[in-house]
């Protein structure tokens, strides 16, 4: 049973070592663990500090790809090098990496695919009165768009078992922590709560510049995460509401025409009404498309699962199970 901890990082070097040395190299149920710096086109010495701090691998971006792919590499390099949970935690020393071994616990009794660690960020003294109230309204948001009970929807401390990690494909360039929750949702993956500690962090978000910027690119996330999966809800919803109002419209216009002023025109809510139901139609109709292509694409992504399996277990058999001390990407270089 192998354990990797994944640490996706953009100029890190200050709060890596103390990141690195609370990571526990003995867990319960665990024969061995290992390291696995992702450097995102840091311009520090991210990389070299990475590995004179006891790093097992540092898979390092030229240029800097973002939250969500860096995410993805370190997801693919960890299954290549045979593990069997994968653990992600941030390189600002936020998330308490003594707590890993109740966050994989879940997973080694068999209990759930996949564990995330709560903050309680509604509750949390170092965050705002205005932030924990978006946390608290981002969170439940996500609990109804996912259909779990993940109380802390944002954490970036987690926990996947292997066969969740060969499942989940990161589409977005934000953030993984949103969209993955979608897919855990539509998949019936089991999702665990740990309870863990957070620490304050007093430089900015590297994510996102501002709140505002934030809640623009989380908010496009969740909705185009929900539409992916459940299209036909999207468009039927929204194809509803048009119709609903075309049947107010129309009854209206009913209602004037044989009324005690039949005849006195109001034709513009005729006109109108005919204009919502059109619209309403074509969303049921684009609603329908997009759920035959969704079931396409469920077809394809099993595929993919299935192939990446294959690799991972041919890679395993010929004995590729160790990190390499650096892994250079060359995706996102110039041309």
């Amino acid at each position: 049973m192998k354990l990797i901890v994944q640490i996706p990082c953009h100029n890190e070097a200050d709060h890596l070592p103390d990141t690195l040395a609370a990571i526990p190299r003995q867990v319960a149920g665990v024969d061995s663990v290992q390291v696995l710096v992702l450097d995102d086109g840091s311009n520090d010495e991210t990389t070299a500090v990475a590995l004179a701090h006891g790093a097992d691998g540092v898979l390092r971006f030229p240029r800097r790809q973002g939250l969500a792919r860096v995410f993805k590499a370190g997801l693919d390099a960890a299954i290549r090098s045979g593990a069997d949970i994968i653990v992600n935690t941030d390189g600002d020393n936020q998330y308490d990496g003594t707590q890993i071994p109740d966050l994989v616990k879940p997973i080694l009794a068999g209990e759930a695919d996949m564990a995330v660690g709560d903050r309680d960020p509604g509750s949390l003294a170092h965050f705002s009165a205005a932030k924990r109230f978006l946390q608290r309204l981002g969170s439940g948001l996500m609990r109804q768009l996912s259909g779990t009970t993940v109380a802390d929807s944002t954490s970036g401390f987690r926990a996947y078992s292997r066969e969740a990690a060969l499942r989940i494909n990161v589409i977005n360039d934000f953030t993984y922590t949103l969209e993955t929750l979608i897919q855990a949702g539509s998949r019936r993956l089991r999702i665990a709560d740990v309870p863990i500690r957070a620490r304050h962090t007093p430089r900015k978000s590297r994510l996102a510049p501002t709140t505002l910027h934030y809640l623009k690119n989380a908010g496009g996330t969740m909705a185009r995460a929900y539409a992916m999966y459940e299209p036909m809800k999207v468009f039927f919803y929204f194809g509803a509401l048009f119709l609903l109002g075309a049947t107010a419209l129309g009854i209206r216009f009913l209602a004037v025409y044989f009324g005690p002023t039949a005849g006195g025109g109001n034709i513009q809510s005729l006109i109108l009404a005919a204009i919502l139901a059109i619209v309403g139609f074509q969303l049921l109709s684009l609603g329908l498309i997009a759920d035959l292509l969704a079931a396409n694409r469920k077809l394809l992504e099993e595929q993919l699962y299935r192939i990446r399996r294959r690799d991972s277990h041919a890679l395993a058999v010929e004995g590729v199970a160790e990190l390499p001390g650096v892994i250079s990407s060359l995706e996102g270089r110039s041309a």
